[in-house]
């Protein structure tokens, strides 16, 4: 039977970059749908969208598709918006399913969850362009998509685009907590993610935060996406099947 599953990015990407996986879990019998995020899409304002925005964009995704049973993904910053956006539209989705995704707890941003380093960098960047962040290079080679080759690497980083900084530092706002949500929940984790260090890891600090959920493992870096979009789209079906 068809499922039918809603891909989430994270930031600097969009939905089309995801599309490679939703092609192999379409060729698995499945619906998928791949939403750019506000924040994310050309002409956006990026100087003042934040984290409400994003989750209110999502929200209106889902009910303008008139989508129900979905298995909702949401990569890294897409935990984000996928935790505020549930509380909406909890009747339409069936399992949340984060892959290396923040999972906040009520009023806590994303920088709240990353190494201080990160957030010390990010707001210099913010600040010397317009409330944007760019992802340097060098951190994404090597803590993001640490499993490819330089070719790989480079065409993948030229397909990003800026943040808007404030999805980063606006808290978001859970009228109910994860952990105490009555739908199912799963946590894609890759071994070899680096994004964040392994002294402060996604999984089990942020995983745990879900209560009950499901556990699916894989080797891989932050982007599987680029670097097996196969192997991430059967562990998504995994994660995401009843």
């Amino acid at each position: 039977m068809a499922d039918t599953y809603v891909l989430v990015h994270g930031a600097w990407h969009t939905g089309e970059l995801l599309e490679p996986v939703a092609r192999h879990i379409r060729e698995l019998g499945h619906v998928v749908h791949c939403p750019t995020l506000a924040g994310n899409r050309p002409g956006d304002n990026r100087s003042s969208i934040g984290l409400t925005d994003a989750s209110q964009s999502l929200v209106d995704f889902l009910e303008r598709e008139n989508l129900s049973d979905v298995r909702l993904m949401g990569h890294s910053y897409g935990g984000m918006v996928i935790s505020q956006a549930v509380q909406s539209v909890a009747q339409r989705i069936r399992r949340l399913v984060y892959w290396n995704a923040f999972v906040p707890l009520d009023g806590e941003c994303l920088n709240d969850m990353v190494p201080p380093h990160y957030t010390a960098l990010f707001d210099g960047i913010a600040a010397a362009s317009n409330n944007c962040v760019a992802l340097p290079y060098p951190i994404w080679r090597e803590a993001f998509i640490n499993d490819a080759d330089a070719t790989l690497a480079e065409s993948a980083y030229n397909k990003l685009n800026v943040q808007p900084y404030r999805t980063f530092t606006e808290p978001v706002a859970l009228k109910t907590e994860l952990a105490a949500l009555q739908i199912g929940k799963s946590y894609i984790n890759c071994r070899q993610d680096t994004a964040l260090p392994h002294s402060m890891p996604w999984h089990p600090r942020l995983s745990e935060r879900l209560g009950l959920f499901r556990l699916v493992e894989c080797q891989g870096s932050h982007e599987l996406c680029f670097t097996n979009p196969r192997l991430l789209a059967e562990k998504i079906v995994e994660a995401g099947r009843d």
